[in-house]
């Protein structure tokens, strides 16, 4: 059987900008005056920036605010007036059809978290002048991370939700209008047993994590850096499993195969951004845990709360850069109608072997830097730990050995768990047509490790069991 033809394929590569004069004269003055503009907008946020990280006076929520409201502004002004100064510079007014894209993301997302931070700029005077008792409880750290974080997210999905539509509106080198996927190698008959399995795990995935950041907010003793960053990992794992799980419960319930090209588009950007997160994420906490070990004299002065801020959301930021440029990329390959993707989500590697156009440039960015992704937090990782088991032996002791285990067990068995899965899915996957293995190695780490995490973290962990064991003993005792 031939493969399918393409149909209606238009070869656009890049947009015109007509930019603001069409005079030559008044080019240099033009480019004087931005250039001049730019640069003293960037010099300036970076000394607000500077100055507030630098002095203590100014770590206060407002300052917090406002640092990241001038980060904002600088990436709002870079997502447009550098490449408007090199096309005046060069006389070439083109742009590519992925800096396009890149362009509309960026604006949107950036503007939209300039808005939302407003705002909150706003709310923070309000809660300092109306209610000054309250304020410090209020607006603690904890609340303004949340915050920025929860800001972060609600600007970042709109504008992809734009990004894909124009995305889809502009394509029209594809006549594809969704896919089919196979989803899992299982009998008609046993589609119920399934559903039924993969929807009590999805919940008691969800469930659990939810439960693990509930303590470590109500708990005073887990407002710790390791706890900080083990709230972002559990919500990374929900919203990891949330990606491809709901979408499958309800293809095996209705019996539809079918995924919308936006929808299909949509899982390959979150599922990449929210994996690149995980990975990160759990460096950050390998370092963590290597500093209490090695370091312990000086942790609390180096896992300052500004530090920890910084991981997280740069952490956040390259995750979603990384994944912006994959989805990009997979924007401009042409499908064809009809399409197949042999897998029950939609997996990158797996849709561009569906493709029928030529993916050479998306499969050397997956192997150079999808590799580095899994290469380089995983050698953090593994050189944080042999340097703790190395200081460890030197003069070894089975307190302190238990100590160890107990302090990091929880997140090493994670570590091994979550790549061991990853690198069966990718790096060892299964030759010929043998590719049941390869979606079972994807549904261990996308739903059985998010779930297994809760009872890792919470089981093993005695900080856990005693905030746990504290909730419901407030809940038992009696009313006074």
């Amino acid at each position: 059987m031939g493969k399918p033809s393409r149909v209606n394929q238009t070869a656009v590569s890049d947009f015109l900008l007509l930019g603001l004069s069409e005079k030559p004269e008044e080019q240099p003055l033009l480019f004087g005056v931005f250039l001049g503009m730019y640069l003293v907008t960037m010099t300036g946020k970076l000394f607000i920036i500077l100055a507030i990280s630098s002095d203590p006076h100014l770590h206060t929520p407002m300052y917090f605010f406002l640092a990241n409201l001038a980060l904002t502004d600088a990436c709002c002004t870079s997502a447009s007036i550098p490449k408007m100064l090199a096309n005046i510079h060069t006389q070439s007014r083109t742009i590519s059809y992925s800096g396009c894209l890149a362009q509309v993301y960026f604006l949107l997302m950036f503007g939209g978290l300039d808005n939302c931070l407003l705002a909150v700029v706003a709310y923070d005077r309000y809660v300092a002048i109306c209610q000054p008792l309250h304020y410090s409880m209020a607006m603690s750290p904890q609340f303004c991370v949340l915050t920025l974080v929860m800001r972060w997210m609600l600007t970042n999905c709109p504008a992809l939700m734009h990004t894909l539509q124009l995305l889809t509106n502009l394509e029209n080198r594809s006549s594809v209008s969704e896919f089919l996927l196979l989803g899992l190698p299982i009998q008609q008959e046993q589609q119920g047993v399934f559903f039924a399995l993969f929807l009590g795990m999805y919940l008691t995935t969800v469930l659990g994590n939810l439960l693990i950041t509930l303590l470590i907010r109500l708990d005073s003793r887990l407002h710790t850096p390791m706890y900080f960053f083990l709230s972002h990992l559990t919500f990374s794992d929900v919203s990891l499993s949330s990606v491809t799980v709901p979408k499958t419960l309800m293809n095996m319930q209705t019996q539809q195969q079918s995924i919308p090209y936006v929808g299909c588009i949509s899982q390959v950007y979150f599922f990449m951004f929210f994996g690149c997160l995980n990975n990160l994420l759990l460096t950050v906490m390998a370092y963590d845990r290597y500093l209490a070990v090695c370091r312990p004299l000086h942790y609390t002065t180096i896992m300052k709360e500004g530090l920890c801020i910084i991981l997280v959301a740069g952490s956040w930021f390259f995750s979603c850069v990384q994944t912006l440029l994959h989805t990009l990329l997979v924007g401009q390959v042409s499908f064809c109608a009809g399409t197949i993707i042999p897998h029950f989500f939609c997996d990158l590697a797996v849709a561009l072997k569906s493709s029928c156009s030529d993916t050479s440039l998306n499969e050397l960015l997956i192997l150079t830097e999808g590799g580095l992704i899994f290469i380089l937090p995983l050698s953090g990782i593994l050189g944080s730990y042999i340097r703790m088991a190395g200081i460890i032996l030197k003069v070894p002791s089975f307190k302190r050995i238990s100590k160890v285990l107990s302090t990091c067990g929880s997140h090493l068995f994670v570590v091994f768990l979550y790549y061991g899965t990853i690198a069966g899915a990718y790096f060892f996957p299964s030759s010929g047509n043998s590719k049941n293995k390869n979606i079972i190695a994807s549904v261990m780490y996308m739903v059985v490790t998010p779930r297994l995490n809760r009872f890792i973290y919470s089981l093993r962990n005695k900080d856990m069991k005693h905030a746990l064991q504290k909730i419901f003993r407030t809940k038992d005792s009696p009313l006074v």
